[in-house]
């Protein structure tokens, strides 16, 4: 090829080309073709021409014999290129939506990417592409719990009144047990986190016991009262009930809120509320622990706390979680339940029911 060619250009067209490098709303492609040609008619060597325009040589052979043979309206069109790939067919598609919300065939547990394509007799990418447009993850599963107390309705109305509008000169507490938190402690230490690289930690891990946390999460302030000990028992739970006696100011009605755990119903538990009579107990329903507001604090407590923790004792342990503690009731926060007992059960019917 010739690394000089002449180029002609003409006063007309050459005001269109500079109009075209000059306007900033322009595509780049057609700015740099333009500026390929400009070149080439101030009589540059093609290797300048390719250098000053950031491209090859072959492209500026490539739009300068466009635009002998075009003219400027060449430089702004692109030339037609065979069809790739033609699309799938609506029936391919259909059958394949319609497979992966049926079940696997054998003893798989859900479709995967490449079962599919073998299945379907598409590629992989085809398959991928078909979930992404309709949203289909086969490869997650959501766990769901409904409900079948009797007096679901009547115990969420309860439970939601007194997030909501709490009786005057009393106090609401939330009230649960996590239960069996271990110490682990990993085998050998692990490096910190470096720009690059993400923090380690070994695979394995030593075992020093386990604790239960009993705690009152208090819903008008957001004070939480915790006790850890050995074992959740009625035993173990009567004596939090007189810690929290202990800490609540005389004159006050104290509201309880918490689940069906067999020691909560226990006679001696019984016992030690008759005693008590400011005392309520209201029991959330069968299955439903998220109206538990305390179940916020212990998620936030296993997320910052315990989940990456590494203690080599159950004292040590303790005292990580009585240190949260004195953390978190440094800044409470009240705990505000948003929507209203008639919401979450129309919410409720709103959600199919599986057929068994």
């Amino acid at each position: 090829m010739a690394q000089n060619v002449s180029v002609i250009v003409r006063d007309d067209d050459r005001a269109r080309l500079e109009a075209i490098v000059g306007d900033r709303n322009q595509r780049q492609k057609h700015m740099q073709r333009a500026r390929i040609v400009l070149l080439s008619a101030d009589r540059l060597p093609v290797a300048e021409v390719a250098r000053q325009a950031g491209v090859s040589r072959p492209a500026v052979w490539r739009w300068q014999g466009r635009f002998a043979e075009q003219g400027v309206s060449g430089l702004l069109r692109d030339k037609t290129r065979p069809p790739g790939t033609p699309p799938l067919p609506d029936e391919t598609v259909a059958r394949v939506v319609a497979m992966t919300c049926a079940e696997p065939p054998g003893e798989a547990t859900h479709w995967t990417g490449r079962a599919m394509a073998k299945g379907a007799g598409i590629s992989l990418s085809s398959v991928q592409r078909i979930w992404a447009e309709h949203d289909l993850q086969p490869h997650r599963l959501r766990t769901f719990k409904r409900s079948n107390d009797p007096a679901f309705a009547e115990k969420l109305r309860d439970i939601v009144g007194l997030y909501v509008d709490p009786p005057a000169h009393s106090l609401v507490l939330s009230v649960d047990e996590k239960s069996q938190i271990q110490a682990l402690d990993r085998t050998q230490p692990g490096l910190p986190l470096k720009p690059g690289r993400a923090g380690t930690w070994t695979h394995d891990y030593k075992r020093h016991g386990t604790t239960t946390l009993f705690a009152a999460l208090n819903v008008l302030d957001g004070r939480v009262i915790g006790r850890c000990m050995a074992r959740h028992r009625h035993q173990e739970f009567i004596r939090f009930l007189n810690a929290i006696e202990r800490e609540v100011p005389a004159g006050k009605v104290v509201h309880v809120i918490l689940d069906n755990y067999a020691p909560h119903k226990h006679p001696k538990v019984r016992t030690w509320l008759a005693r008590h009579p400011r005392w309520t107990f209201h029991f959330t329903p069968t299955s439903g622990s998220w109206l538990n507001a305390v179940e916020t604090f212990f998620s936030t407590l296993t997320r910052r706390r315990l989940k990456r923790g590494v203690f080599r004792s159950i004292v040590e342990l303790q005292a990580a979680i009585n240190r949260y503690l004195a953390e978190h009731n440094q800044a409470p926060r009240p705990f505000t339940w948003t929507r209203s007992a008639d919401a979450v059960l129309d919410r409720l019917d709103a959600i199919p029911v599986p057929s068994v």
